[in-house]
């Protein structure tokens, strides 16, 4: 038996490490059982369920590590970022899972109030936000919905040389904006954006994904401040966005 590693704990939940075997623990049993349900019907690899003992779901360990973390540079592979792509492809030309996602109007609301916390709070000079939100209205448009991870961030998906071995956290999966899914993967590794892109295998409107970039940032950064992370990767992201 190996020592116990807290993978990441805050208010809702915490993720414990103990071995080969992963301990959720979650106060919202309603995003167990999306994750539970949504990594039944993926067509791609996930973690292998062990048990179930509300509040804590056990899974597998998966092989290979994280393609990257955000803020860090990525050592994978440029074919690595590709086959994440294509497994991006995989899921969203599955079935659509049978809960929706939000609504336009709802992510409009919550853009409005994010970026309102950022300026009551001063935790943004003004033009950063202002230019931000200008850019991320351009992904609030009508999209065909598809069976979408909901936060594939690079941390999620896991490689082993240049092959993907399985994707982890399906807590957010719904019918979503597959450019979403896109942008979550590249968020702070643009360089990597063409690999991803390039694995998965047709057109993408890289404006509307670099406007998800900004949406996502906006919207993540009071939710961190909240839980006592450091929001400066999402912070240095939207600095940058011209």
């Amino acid at each position: 038996m190996g020592e116990v590693e807290v993978v990441v704990a805050h208010r809702e939940r915490a993720t414990l490490r103990v071995g080969d075997v992963f301990l959720k623990v979650d106060a919202d049993q309603t995003r167990t059982d999306v994750e539970v349900e949504a990594m039944a019907r993926a067509p791609v690899p996930t973690p292998h369920v062990l048990w179930r003992e509300p509040p804590v779901l056990a899974l597998a360990a998966l092989p290979g590590t994280a393609l990257g973390r955000l803020g860090e540079p990525s050592v994978a592979s440029p074919a690595a970022w590709a086959a994440a792509g294509a497994a991006a492809r995989v899921l969203h030309d599955a079935p659509l899972p049978p809960w929706p996602g939000r609504s336009l109007d709802e992510l409009a609301w919550d853009l409005d109030v994010a970026c309102g916390w950022l300026l009551t709070n001063g935790v943004l000079p003004t033009d950063v936000v202002t230019r931000n939100r200008r850019i991320a209205e351009a992904a609030l448009r009508p999209w065909t919905p598809v069976f979408a991870h909901g936060d594939l961030q690079v941390a999620h998906v896991f490689v082993a040389g240049d092959e993907v071995t399985g994707v982890v956290d399906w807590s957010e999966a719904c019918r979503g904006d597959a450019l979403f899914d896109l942008a979550v993967l590249t968020l702070g590794h643009e360089e990597h954006l063409g690999d991803v892109v390039a694995g998965y295998g047709t057109d993408v409107d890289l404006d509307v994904v670099r406007a998800w970039w900004s949406f996502r940032c906006l919207r993540a950064i009071r939710w961190l401040v909240e839980h006592e992370f450091d929001p400066w990767p999402e912070i240095a992201v939207l600095r940058s966005r011209r």
